[in-house]
Protein backbone atom coordinates (compact mmCIF):
# COMPACT_ATOMS: atom_id res chain seq x y z
CA UNK A 1 0.00 0.00 0.00
CA UNK A 2 1.39 3.37 -0.77
CA UNK A 3 1.96 6.06 1.64
CA UNK A 4 -0.63 8.33 0.15
CA UNK A 5 -3.04 5.54 0.35
CA UNK A 6 -2.34 4.40 4.09
CA UNK A 7 -2.90 7.61 5.14
CA UNK A 8 -6.17 8.05 3.74
CA UNK A 9 -7.14 4.80 5.03
CA UNK A 10 -6.24 6.28 8.35
CA UNK A 11 -8.36 9.13 8.51
CA UNK A 12 -10.76 6.98 7.04
CA UNK A 13 -10.58 4.71 10.15
CA UNK A 14 -10.33 7.70 12.58
CA UNK A 15 -13.88 9.31 11.13
CA UNK A 16 -15.84 6.27 11.54
CA UNK A 17 -14.28 5.49 14.78
CA UNK A 18 -13.91 8.74 16.69
CA UNK A 19 -10.29 7.20 18.05
CA UNK A 20 -8.06 4.26 17.33
CA UNK A 21 -4.85 2.75 18.70
CA UNK A 22 -1.71 2.25 17.20
CA UNK A 23 -1.69 -1.45 17.22
CA UNK A 24 -4.76 -1.54 15.92
CA UNK A 25 -3.76 0.57 12.75
CA UNK A 26 -0.44 -1.56 12.66
CA UNK A 27 -2.73 -4.81 12.16
CA UNK A 28 -5.34 -3.15 9.98
CA UNK A 29 -2.75 -1.98 7.85
CA UNK A 30 -0.75 -4.40 7.81
CA UNK A 31 2.49 -1.90 8.53
CA UNK A 32 5.06 -1.92 11.76
CA UNK A 33 3.96 0.40 14.58
CA UNK A 34 6.71 2.48 13.63
CA UNK A 35 5.13 2.97 10.45
CA UNK A 36 2.01 4.00 12.11
CA UNK A 37 3.00 5.90 14.69
CA UNK A 38 5.32 8.41 11.22
CA UNK A 39 1.62 8.37 9.65
CA UNK A 40 0.11 9.37 12.87
CA UNK A 41 2.52 12.27 13.62
CA UNK A 42 2.18 13.48 10.31
CA UNK A 43 -1.26 13.66 10.35
CA UNK A 44 -1.42 15.56 14.15
CA UNK A 45 1.26 18.39 12.07
CA UNK A 46 -1.52 19.15 9.69
CA UNK A 47 -4.25 19.65 11.87
CA UNK A 48 -6.14 16.40 10.85
CA UNK A 49 -6.28 14.51 14.34
CA UNK A 50 -4.65 14.63 18.04
CA UNK A 51 -2.73 12.14 19.65
CA UNK A 52 -3.65 10.30 22.79
CA UNK A 53 -1.98 7.62 25.36
CA UNK A 54 -1.27 4.46 22.65
CA UNK A 55 -3.31 6.18 19.46
CA UNK A 56 -5.06 8.91 18.24
CA UNK A 57 -8.81 10.60 17.95
CA UNK A 58 -10.13 12.90 15.45
CA UNK A 59 -9.24 16.85 15.85
CA UNK A 60 -11.95 18.75 17.59
CA UNK A 61 -13.47 22.20 16.63
CA UNK A 62 -12.02 25.32 18.32
CA UNK A 63 -14.47 26.36 20.91
CA UNK A 64 -16.51 29.78 20.15
CA UNK A 65 -15.15 31.18 23.15
CA UNK A 66 -11.43 30.21 22.43
CA UNK A 67 -11.84 31.92 18.53
CA UNK A 68 -12.87 34.69 20.30
CA UNK A 69 -9.98 35.56 21.94
CA UNK A 70 -7.61 34.46 19.11
CA UNK A 71 -6.53 36.79 16.15
CA UNK A 72 -8.65 39.91 17.57
CA UNK A 73 -7.04 42.65 16.18
CA UNK A 74 -6.59 41.05 12.62
CA UNK A 75 -10.38 39.97 12.85
CA UNK A 76 -11.79 43.77 13.66
CA UNK A 77 -9.36 45.15 10.42
CA UNK A 78 -10.79 41.84 8.01
CA UNK A 79 -14.81 43.25 9.10
CA UNK A 80 -13.40 46.89 8.66
CA UNK A 81 -12.84 46.32 4.92
CA UNK A 82 -15.84 43.98 4.78
CA UNK A 83 -18.08 46.14 6.42
CA UNK A 84 -17.25 49.35 3.09
CA UNK A 85 -18.76 46.66 1.10
CA UNK A 86 -22.37 46.66 2.12
CA UNK A 87 -25.19 48.91 0.78
CA UNK A 88 -28.24 50.26 1.97
CA UNK A 89 -31.18 47.85 1.72
CA UNK A 90 -28.84 44.75 1.01
CA UNK A 91 -29.73 40.93 2.39
CA UNK A 92 -26.21 40.00 3.72
CA UNK A 93 -25.49 36.51 4.55
CA UNK A 94 -22.93 36.14 7.34
CA UNK A 95 -21.49 32.73 8.54
CA UNK A 96 -21.00 31.26 11.74
CA UNK A 97 -17.34 32.78 13.51
CA UNK A 98 -15.90 35.48 15.31
CA UNK A 99 -14.78 37.28 12.22
CA UNK A 100 -18.09 37.38 11.18
CA UNK A 101 -19.21 38.87 14.43
CA UNK A 102 -16.92 41.62 13.75
CA UNK A 103 -18.90 42.29 10.63
CA UNK A 104 -22.24 41.94 11.90
CA UNK A 105 -21.13 44.52 14.51
CA UNK A 106 -20.44 46.54 12.24
CA UNK A 107 -22.87 46.71 9.57
CA UNK A 108 -26.12 46.36 12.13
CA UNK A 109 -27.17 50.37 11.68
CA UNK A 110 -27.18 50.41 7.99
CA UNK A 111 -30.11 50.94 6.62
CA UNK A 112 -32.69 48.82 5.53
CA UNK A 113 -30.53 45.90 6.22
CA UNK A 114 -31.25 41.87 6.57
CA UNK A 115 -29.22 40.14 8.28
CA UNK A 116 -29.08 35.98 7.19
CA UNK A 117 -26.76 33.67 9.58
CA UNK A 118 -26.69 30.07 10.83
CA UNK A 119 -24.88 31.92 14.42
CA UNK A 120 -26.48 32.15 17.33
CA UNK A 121 -24.26 34.45 18.88
CA UNK A 122 -24.64 36.59 16.06
CA UNK A 123 -28.21 36.30 15.82
CA UNK A 124 -28.23 37.15 19.86
CA UNK A 125 -26.59 40.29 19.11
CA UNK A 126 -28.51 41.70 16.28
CA UNK A 127 -31.59 41.26 18.52
CA UNK A 128 -31.13 44.42 19.99
CA UNK A 129 -30.14 46.30 17.10
CA UNK A 130 -32.29 47.77 13.42
CA UNK A 131 -31.05 45.33 11.29
CA UNK A 132 -33.71 42.61 9.72
CA UNK A 133 -32.28 39.38 11.07
CA UNK A 134 -32.97 35.84 9.85
CA UNK A 135 -31.35 33.20 11.48
CA UNK A 136 -31.38 29.48 10.07
CA UNK A 137 -33.19 26.32 11.24
CA UNK A 138 -31.58 23.76 11.69
CA UNK A 139 -29.08 21.42 14.31
CA UNK A 140 -27.13 22.96 16.30
CA UNK A 141 -23.39 22.47 17.25
CA UNK A 142 -23.33 23.48 20.68
CA UNK A 143 -19.84 24.36 21.16
CA UNK A 144 -19.50 26.81 18.14
CA UNK A 145 -23.15 28.23 18.42
CA UNK A 146 -23.81 27.51 15.12
CA UNK A 147 -26.68 25.94 13.14
CA UNK A 148 -26.02 23.17 10.06
CA UNK A 149 -27.64 20.07 8.56
CA UNK A 150 -30.41 19.62 6.24
CA UNK A 151 -32.38 22.18 7.43
CA UNK A 152 -29.97 24.99 7.13
CA UNK A 153 -29.14 24.05 3.94
CA UNK A 154 -32.74 23.56 2.61
CA UNK A 155 -33.56 27.15 3.94
CA UNK A 156 -30.44 28.85 2.07
CA UNK A 157 -31.67 26.91 -1.06
CA UNK A 158 -34.59 29.62 -0.67
CA UNK A 159 -32.63 32.85 -0.01
CA UNK A 160 -31.15 35.09 -2.43
CA UNK A 161 -28.34 37.89 -0.69
CA UNK A 162 -26.40 40.42 -2.49
CA UNK A 163 -23.35 39.48 -0.39
CA UNK A 164 -22.19 36.70 1.29
CA UNK A 165 -19.23 36.42 4.01
CA UNK A 166 -17.85 32.77 4.98
CA UNK A 167 -15.13 31.73 7.33
CA UNK A 168 -12.97 28.57 6.72
CA UNK A 169 -11.28 26.14 9.22
CA UNK A 170 -8.26 25.87 6.86
CA UNK A 171 -7.05 26.15 3.66
CA UNK A 172 -4.27 23.78 2.18
CA UNK A 173 -1.14 24.59 -0.02
CA UNK A 174 -2.89 24.10 -2.84
CA UNK A 175 -5.57 27.08 -1.63
CA UNK A 176 -8.50 24.53 -1.27
CA UNK A 177 -10.85 25.56 1.48
CA UNK A 178 -11.59 22.69 3.57
CA UNK A 179 -13.80 22.15 6.72
CA UNK A 180 -14.27 19.29 9.31
CA UNK A 181 -17.46 18.06 9.10
CA UNK A 182 -19.57 17.15 5.71
CA UNK A 183 -22.58 19.33 6.79
CA UNK A 184 -20.53 22.29 7.00
CA UNK A 185 -19.15 21.76 3.67
CA UNK A 186 -22.24 21.53 1.84
CA UNK A 187 -23.90 24.25 3.67
CA UNK A 188 -21.14 26.61 2.95
CA UNK A 189 -21.29 25.26 -0.75
CA UNK A 190 -24.97 26.20 -1.14
CA UNK A 191 -24.56 29.82 0.43
CA UNK A 192 -22.24 30.70 -1.90
CA UNK A 193 -23.96 29.01 -4.47
CA UNK A 194 -26.97 31.51 -4.17
CA UNK A 195 -25.38 34.61 -3.43
CA UNK A 196 -24.54 37.74 -5.73
CA UNK A 197 -21.28 37.84 -4.37
CA UNK A 198 -19.21 35.47 -2.12
CA UNK A 199 -16.09 36.51 -0.02
CA UNK A 200 -13.93 34.16 2.30
CA UNK A 201 -12.54 35.86 5.27
CA UNK A 202 -9.73 34.34 6.98
CA UNK A 203 -7.11 35.23 9.13
CA UNK A 204 -3.01 33.91 8.06
CA UNK A 205 -3.43 31.39 10.59
CA UNK A 206 -5.94 29.08 8.40
CA UNK A 207 -3.43 28.93 5.50
CA UNK A 208 -1.23 25.73 5.56
CA UNK A 209 -3.73 23.60 7.33
CA UNK A 210 -5.35 20.56 6.37
CA UNK A 211 -9.50 19.33 7.29
CA UNK A 212 -11.08 16.37 6.36
CA UNK A 213 -13.38 17.55 3.59
CA UNK A 214 -13.35 20.54 0.43
CA UNK A 215 -15.50 22.66 0.86
CA UNK A 216 -14.38 24.92 -2.50
CA UNK A 217 -11.26 27.01 -4.16
CA UNK A 218 -10.25 30.54 -3.77
CA UNK A 219 -10.88 31.46 -7.01
CA UNK A 220 -14.72 30.19 -6.49
CA UNK A 221 -14.84 33.61 -4.04
CA UNK A 222 -15.36 36.67 -5.69
CA UNK A 223 -13.04 37.80 -3.18
CA UNK A 224 -10.45 36.69 -0.47
CA UNK A 225 -10.50 39.23 2.69
CA UNK A 226 -7.51 38.44 4.80
CA UNK A 227 -4.08 39.72 6.17
CA UNK A 228 -2.08 36.63 5.21
CA UNK A 229 1.38 37.70 3.06
CA UNK A 230 1.59 35.28 0.46
CA UNK A 231 5.26 34.02 -1.15
CA UNK A 232 6.62 33.93 -4.41
CA UNK A 233 4.98 30.33 -5.17
CA UNK A 234 1.78 31.24 -3.75
CA UNK A 235 1.59 34.64 -5.49
CA UNK A 236 1.78 32.61 -8.70
CA UNK A 237 -0.51 29.59 -7.94
CA UNK A 238 -2.85 33.43 -7.34
CA UNK A 239 -2.27 34.39 -10.40
CA UNK A 240 -2.81 31.07 -12.28
CA UNK A 241 -6.39 30.69 -11.00
CA UNK A 242 -7.31 34.28 -11.09
CA UNK A 243 -7.57 34.63 -7.20
CA UNK A 244 -9.32 38.11 -6.21
CA UNK A 245 -6.89 38.91 -2.69
CA UNK A 246 -7.94 42.01 -0.57
CA UNK A 247 -5.66 42.81 1.71
CA UNK A 248 -6.09 44.39 5.24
Amino acid sequence: MLAEERISKIIEIIKNKGAVRVDELARQLDVSLMTVRRDLEKLKNEGILERCHGGAILKKEVSYSEKSTLQIDTKIKIAQRCAKMVRRGNTVFLDAGTTTFEIAKLICDIPSITIVTNDIEIARFLIGTNAKLILCGGTVQKSTYSIFGDFATLMMENIRTEIAFVGAASIDDEFNVLTPTSNKAVFKRTVCRYTNRSYLVVDSTKFGKQALLKVNHLSDYDGVVTNKVFNEKENELIKKYNINIISV
